[in-house]
């Protein structure tokens, strides 16, 4: 086939445009995760085990929190900007609808989650003033989590993608370049979770500025988009809520039943495992964002969605059979601590395969505003627990990891099924 046979196809021009997206979105991922990562082995390598062990359960809060303060905000705002995306009126009035529902679930979210905190910090050996420190190292972080993902939602729908990846590399670097500068004279956590937080903020500024380009800022909340969002916040909530204790149900149940060590090998096997946020950063920049636009056609729809998960599949694959060959490898980079910790890892990387592959079907059908009940959820969610807890040893990591295996497992069949069962359902109407 020759050149301009090529260029003369009719899909050539679909093809140079999402290669050209990927390439752009793909390369700048690779440098974000790659900063992350370094980022995150400095912070391992450097922090004493049970400083770690304490890093490992602020991160932990500080991604509960930041879920909490969103309660479904994000997929209402999503699925309601999607509707509107081309007006910048419209759209700056979903914006600002978000952020100011943003704001009031955020103070919920800290009356109940910095308590918890404290009294895990403490159960591991942190003083009250370590635990004071930590807590206000949190601020920056969350501070930028309340608007940053509410804000990235209007560059993605008008995939605008560069100046958004730009962004997130530059928030990268800054993290990376701080955390480098402090943590080798101060091997504290909450200097580690500051370095960490404090480019958030310079980012969440140059975001708003991304943002600006598409919407009216100057428009105010709109009490019809407000009940729009809100009813789906109703539904998604308690999922959300119940979320916070089951998706990161190893370190919860550690920080319990096991011991500080195992808290800080799961939290430096989870760092093994950032690269996955490639694949997730990637298809909810370019494909989640499509298939919310999307009209509601059986065929399209069905194509879709099954192409995504498809993808997503073989990838996952690939990555469990690189992760059992060089395992020994991969635990090198993050030292000597966890050095025989090879079935761990890959018990650890195949939970995250089957994460990806569960979030990747349960975004693309919530970008469409459709909500699994939440009575199911956690009602499914909620017997794979418990019939596990009742199975696994929880006092030892291996037998916890294989508990994370069994429960993601379900989720992930339980939430892509109802993605498919949603889209036949057009076919019905």
């Amino acid at each position: 086939m020759t050149h301009k046979s090529i260029k003369s196809h009719r899909h050539y021009d679909k093809a140079m445009h999402w290669g050209k997206l990927i390439s752009i979105t793909g390369s700048a991922q690779i440098i974000v995760q790659a900063v992350g990562f370094l980022s995150g082995i400095l912070v391992i390598r450097l922090l004493p085990v049970e400083e770690y062990a304490l890093y490992t359960l602020a991160n932990t809060m500080l991604g509960t929190m930041t879920i909490l303060a969103d309660g479904g905000i994000s997929t209402g705002v999503m699925a309601q900007g999607g509707k509107v995306w081309q007006d910048r009126e419209k759209l700056g009035a979903v914006l600002a609808t978000g952020l100011d529902l943003r704001r009031k679930f955020a103070i919920g979210s800290l009356v109940v989650s910095i308590p918890i905190l404290a009294y895990l910090l403490l159960q591991h050996g942190a003083s009250w003033i370590t635990v004071t420190l930590i807590v206000i190292s949190l601020i920056p972080a969350f501070y930028a989590a309340l608007s940053d993902s509410l804000l990235e939602i209007v560059p993605k729908l008008h995939q605008d993608i560069l100046p958004l990846q730009k962004n997130q590399v530059g928030v990268g670097l800054g993290r990376l370049a701080l955390t480098g500068l402090t943590i080798f004279i101060f091997p504290f956590t909450y200097v580690a979770v500051l370095a960490s937080g404090i480019p958030r903020i310079g980012g969440n500024i140059q975001l708003r500025k991304i943002a600006n380009k598409f919407v009216d800022n100057n428009q105010t909340t709109d009490l019809d988009i407000r009940n729009n969002i809100l009813l789906i916040v109703k539904k998604a909530l308690p999922s959300v809520a119940y979320y916070c204790l089951s998706g990161q149900i190893s370190i919860w149940i550690l920080s319990v039943f096991g011991n500080t060590k195992s808290i800080a090998e799961i939290g430096a096997l989870g760092r093994l495992s950032m690269f996955i946020g490639l694949f997730s950063v990637v298809f909810s920049t370019l494909v989640v964002p499509r298939f919310a636009r999307q009209k509601d056609n059986f065929e399209t729809l069905i194509s879709y969605y099954s192409k995504a998960l498809v993808i997503v599949l073989i990838i996952s694959i690939f990555i469990i059979i690189f992760t059992y060959i060089f395992s020994a490898n991969l635990l090198w980079i993050i030292g000597d601590n966890y050095k025989s910790l090879n079935f761990e890892l890959l018990l650890v990387l195949l939970n995250s395969c089957l994460s990806l592959v569960m979030s990747i079907g349960l975004s693309l059908y919530l970008s469409r505003g459709w909500v699994l009940s939440p009575i199911i959820t956690i009602l499914v969610s909620l017997l794979s627990i418990v019939g596990g807890c009742l199975y696994f040893d929880l006092s030892n990591l291996r037998e916890v990891l294989w508990l994370n295996v069994f429960t993601a497992s379900i989720q992930m069949l339980l939430h892509v099924g109802f993605g498919y069962y949603k889209i036949y359902n057009i076919q019905k109407v």
